[in-house]
């Protein structure tokens, strides 16, 4: 028969230390003291404690996870994703769209100044009449007159009237010419002197 090793008491103080550390890490951080007590009544107490304590910390985690999922590094939206994307005729009609709109809207901010200069048959005209005649009678929308006009030399003592207006988009400056060439009797010619876009 073999021989029965001597006993040896380090042995056994290894054992109850790494049981000790075994069963203080299976159970909650929060409670080693657990082990100390071996009374059974308040073993049924503290499991209950126990069940109480973890449930609230199952439910932190899910939190935590939660905040976790929420915070984006890169700031991608999820919500994107979820979104059902458009086709290549829809998002081409819709570009189109904005376009148009963008163009219009500038298009109605747009003004255009125009300089024009009138030509009287003869000296003995009244210019400054004439000029009250022109603002006051031709009218278009989006047609504004200058407030003041300019009487230049032309030769021969006849003088021509410098005069101004602004149109919008709408507007077109050869209207406006043919209207005041409409006074046969008292314009002889009308001619655009600049078109500045303003």
């Amino acid at each position: 028969m073999s021989a029965v090793p001597a006993y040896d008491i380090s042995m056994d103080e290894m054992c109850v230390a790494l049981s000790y550390v075994t069963m203080t890490a299976l159970s909650a951080p929060a409670a080693p003291a657990a082990p100390a007590k071996k009374a059974a009544a308040p073993k049924k107490k503290e499991a209950p404690k126990k069940k109480k304590k973890e449930a609230p910390k199952k439910k932190e985690a899910p939190k935590k996870e939660e905040d976790d999922d929420d915070f984006d590094v890169f700031g991608d939206d999820d919500d994107e994703v979820d979104e059902p994307q458009e086709s290549r005729a829809e998002m081409l009609a819709r570009l189109k769209a904005e376009a148009e709109a963008r163009t219009a809207k500038k298009e109605a901010k747009q003004r255009t100044l125009v300089g024009i200069e009138v030509k009287p048959w003869s000296t003995e005209q009244d210019l400054p009449e004439l000029w009250k005649k022109i603002t006051t009678e031709v009218k278009q929308d989006g047609l504004k007159w200058g407030e003041t006009c300019h009487l230049a030399e032309v030769a021969f003592g006849i003088k021509k009237i410098c005069m101004t207006f602004t149109m919008g988009v709408t507007n077109s400056s050869d209207d406006v010419v043919e209207a005041i060439e409409a006074f046969e009797d008292e314009v002889q010619s009308v001619e655009v002197l600049s078109m500045n876009v303003l």
